[in-house]
């Protein structure tokens, strides 16, 4: 059994739309738990550590750039989720990065659609409503910038005997 920890971004367009709910509830509903949760208005320098330089070595200044203008573009909803293999289980809920190509039933499948093509002719980022950590390098780096220790809390959910 591998318990993790891993980030989840509910992101400035997903906050405007109101889905930050449905997005806990879906992991609520999978038996992840939520173990930190707030509501963030992100600054620049806050968006540059989560968008790091090595954004910049795999799609370029111009793409980082746009990335960060969109995370400090609104509110954020910040969580880190916990269960079983949760970094896994996260990323199959969220979908695939370009929208276009997310599966329905996951939250990007439903929620939204453009295709990157369609945002490099507009030059904007895909607008695709939630991140989550790509693996557990990531989901450390990331949960260490977005939460301290003390703001992690540590109960049992009701289903948790189903799980362990």
């Amino acid at each position: 059994m591998a318990l993790q920890q891993t980030l989840v971004l509910v992101k400035p367009d997903g906050v405007a739309r109101g889905l930050t709910g449905e997005v806990i509830k879906r992991f609520e509903q999978r038996g992840l738990k939520i173990v930190a949760l707030k509501l963030v208005q992100v600054n620049m320098d806050h968006a540059k550590q989560h968008y790091t330089e090595d954004i910049t070595e795999r799609h370029g200044e111009k793409i980082r750039n746009q990335l960060i203008d969109y995370l400090t573009g609104g509110p954020v909803t910040a969580m880190i989720i916990e269960g079983v293999d949760a970094i896994e289980n996260v990323r199959k809920i969220v979908g695939v990065t370009e929208s276009k190509s997310a599966a329905p039933g996951t939250i990007r499948g439903d929620f939204t659609h453009v295709s990157y093509a369609h945002a490099d002719s507009k030059e904007i980022p895909v607008r695709n409503v939630i991140h989550a950590s790509a693996d557990e390098k990531d989901a450390k780096h990331e949960m260490a910038l977005w939460f301290s220790i003390d703001e992690l809390c540590d109960y049992k959910r009701a289903d948790e005997s189903h799980v362990f």
